[in-house]
């Protein structure tokens, strides 16, 4: 499985000749000129997940992609005119012969007197598990994790903690985007150490960025 980072939570997600794009949200535009996508999966309907306007130009240049969401963000997706399938908790699909399980009902609180928004996190080829702006712990075996490092709903020290109890062989940060690429600093660095002590190899990928995966 290879992994390109696109940026913040944006993902170029190859494994057995498909490509699976996630969460093509406002922090980068590379996203829009991409081709031969064809899956498309969104967590959530922050716009830092779901720019709209990148999604139609996505949409555009690949109109044969399968898009797979919740219905909160089928909602904005049905204003724009796009076709989606609900794919959330609980649930599962097989398409191109990649199997995508739905995994978490619920965006991490962010402070009490906000919405409790919906998010779904996906678990992709029975392998790389993207929680979206979650820490839910799935209950299988994880091979890859995209793990969150920074946001205004978490702390890093919960982002490694999570993926400790995760257990995956490899991680990778994800949903920092909002950091500038000079500062990342120690939102990649301490999970790397830390991490390296229970035996999972994080692999700092930065914007644009690729990786195989074993």
């Amino acid at each position: 499985m290879k992994i390109t980072k696109i940026g913040h939570c944006c993902m170029l997600i190859e494994t057995k000749g498909v490509r699976i794009l996630t969460d093509p949200g406002y922090f980068t535009t590379a996203q829009n000129a991409l081709l031969h996508i064809d899956i498309i999966l969104i967590t959530h309907e922050h716009q830092d997940h779901i720019h709209a306007d990148s999604l139609v130009e996505i949409m555009r240049r690949n109109p044969s992609a399968q898009v797979r969401t919740n219905p909160s963000v089928g909602k904005i997706l049905t204003e724009k005119g796009i076709a989606f399938k609900i794919l959330t908790d609980g649930m599962e699909e097989t398409i191109k012969k990649i199997r995508i399980e739905g995994i978490g009902k619920e965006h991490a609180i962010i402070y009490p007197i906000l919405p409790i928004w919906e998010n779904t996190g996906y678990f992709i080829d029975s392998a790389l598990f993207f929680p979206g702006d979650a820490l839910t712990i799935p209950k299988k075996k994880v091979k890859i994790l995209a793990l969150p490092v920074e946001g205004p709903w978490m702390r890093l020290s919960e982002g490694i903690d999570y993926a400790i109890k995760v257990r995956p062989e490899f991680a990778f940060p994800v949903h920092d985007g909002r950091l500038k690429k000079e500062a990342v600093g120690s939102s990649h660095l301490v999970p790397k150490n830390a991490l390296a002590a229970k035996n999972i190899t994080f692999i700092p990928l930065t914007d644009g960025e690729s990786h195989e995966f074993p």
